[in-house]
């Protein structure tokens, strides 16, 4: 057949004009019932014939989720049942907590897909989305989109976030400079300040998290590397777990100059308080006389929020807290949740998980062996913070930057 050939079906011979004849009455008859009959309309729309999987995972521009008349009607309030979030499959009474700015929401968008994607696709465990101000619209439609859950929004309350009135405002700005002066990172910042303070003692507090108990902490722009086939969630819960971590290292010994000072004061006036099976062996290499700035990395962390709100946790949070020590230094969140989880819990309570691959830049935890097959990882086994760059010890010997050996060889 070559150029300007024109094919005809066998056994078809009526012009053109009536094929689109008929064609034009069937377009003006769909039109019609679809303006007249609102459920014809929606069993006929393409948001009908979409495959499930498109409409609730593909990030669509803000423009065409505005747009949608169905999938957009029930979004009130700070609460998003989208039509494409699906029933919680997970057994635990849990969620994810993510703190997170506006503008952050690029960098999360990836790490929720892969978190659907690698775990909560087969779980459809709820998601919380906290911030210091309202999220905007197009945060929300993103983010409800790209789940398979369940979402929630919230506010931070303004004593929660923001520094006290009784912080004297003068000497911690001489510390801030100082700290600006010797190279510590985040140390000018008065917001990070804010967030180490809220994540240490505030968060769990906040009203939408009151009705769970456990909770996976995520953060924009980290990375999920392996398939997370069993429930982390349950295994807390039915191991009566409550932390769970992957990276652990050592903290920078400038931002918290009197925390473990401070600490020992704390359980000197309260030994109760303290397990007689605590994991203070991770913590010192002295019995408890030095603090060797072992940590949880706690940008990554399945825990108990029951065990924040022990009495325990919630003394020793308002100890420090009097103390002004998250201003005047630079506390973080994780070396109190590490001090606080190590003394006042069972070491046999923390939880190394070893299967699941995960980044925060620039750590990076990858399974290894058996593991890393197992769950499809998508890291490389020697680029894991084990074979990273170390640190010199007192001795002058170069070790690990690493905890997580000290941690194993404690429980094991």
């Amino acid at each position: 057949m070559g150029f300007g050939f024109k094919y005809h079906v066998p056994g078809t011979h009526l012009p053109a004009r009536y094929y689109l004849l008929v064609i034009a009455l069937l377009v003006a008859f769909h039109v019609l019932l679809s303006a007249t009959h609102e459920a014809y309309g929606r069993a006929t729309s393409i948001s009908q014939i979409t495959p499930a999987w498109v409409t609730r995972n593909t990030p669509w521009s803000v423009s065409e989720l505005s747009s949608n008349p169905f999938a957009w009607k029930n979004l009130i309030g700070d609460d998003y049942p989208s039509e494409g979030h699906l029933p919680q499959v997970g057994d635990a009474n849990a969620t994810f907590v993510i703190l997170a700015r506006n503008y952050e929401l690029k960098d999360l968008i990836k790490t929720l897909k892969q978190m659907e994607d690698r775990f909560n696709h087969k779980y459809h465990y709820p998601y919380v989305f906290l911030n210091d101000v309202p999220f905007t619209r197009e945060f929300k439609e993103w983010t409800s989109n790209i789940v398979s859950s369940k979402v929630h929004y919230g506010v931070i309350p303004h004593d929660h976030w923001h520094q006290p009135p009784d912080i004297d405002e003068a000497k911690a700005t001489a510390n801030r400079n100082k700290m600006v002066k010797d190279n510590v990172i985040y140390g000018g910042s008065v917001s990070y300040r804010n967030m180490c303070r809220f994540n240490s003692g505030f968060f769990y507090r906040h009203e939408i998290l009151q009705q769970y108990r456990y909770y996976w902490r995520i953060e924009p722009g980290v990375d999920f590397f392996c398939d997370v086939d069993e429930d982390p969630f349950v295994y807390l819960r039915d191991n009566n777990k409550v932390y769970g971590f992957t990276i652990s290292l050592y903290e920078f010994e400038q931002t918290v100059p009197t925390l473990w000072k401070t600490t020992k004061e704390f359980i000197k006036e309260h030994p109760q308080y303290v397990s007689e099976e605590n994991a203070m062996g991770f913590l010192s290499d002295d019995g408890g006389d030095s603090y060797n700035m072992c940590h949880f990395w706690s940008n990554f962390e399945i825990a108990d929020m029951d065990f924040w709100r022990s009495e325990a946790y919630m003394k020793y949070f308002e100890y420090l807290e009097s103390k002004g020590g998250f201003y005047y230094e630079r506390w973080g969140d994780a070396p109190v949740h590490s001090l606080g989880v190590s003394l006042f819990a069972r070491k046999d309570q923390i939880h190394f998980f070893h299967d699941i691959g995960y980044r925060h830049n620039p750590f990076q935890h990858c399974p290894q062996g058996d593991v890393h097959r197992k769950g499809k990882c998508w890291c490389s086994p020697a680029d894991t913070i084990n074979a990273a760059a170390g640190r010199i010890n007192a001795n002058g010997q170069l070790t690990s930057y690493s905890c997580t050996e000290r941690f194993t060889k404690l429980v094991h």
